[in-house]
């Protein structure tokens, strides 16, 4: 039997992700899975807010923003944005099955 915490959910997965409620220890795989997801999806642009503290969880983020192969780039965020407290990324649209 699952306790509360073990039980799996779905996150709607949408242009912006806050990551403040995941722990440093999930932040690379859980980075990843939202990426792989928002790919598959669709999406072009994204914003994954880490926030400013020492800065760790922006190192992941970038680290594996850098890993991609279909992010195209990324920057901070503007400040209205959350400025170096969140990351803006452009990724490469999906390709389609006509195109393969």
């Amino acid at each position: 039997m699952l306790t509360v915490e073990e039980v799996p959910f779905r996150v709607p997965v949408t242009g912006v992700f806050d990551l403040h409620s995941v722990p440093a220890r999930d932040t690379r795989d859980v980075v990843e899975a939202y990426l792989d997801e928002a790919h598959r999806l669709g999406l072009t642009a994204i914003r994954l807010i880490h926030g400013r503290g020492i800065g760790r969880q922006r190192e992941v983020v970038r680290a594996v923003l850098a890993a991609k192969p279909f992010v195209l780039q990324f920057s901070d965020a503007p400040p209205e944005a959350g400025g170096w407290g969140a990351t803006v990324a452009t990724l490469q649209p999906p390709r389609s099955k006509v195109d393969s």
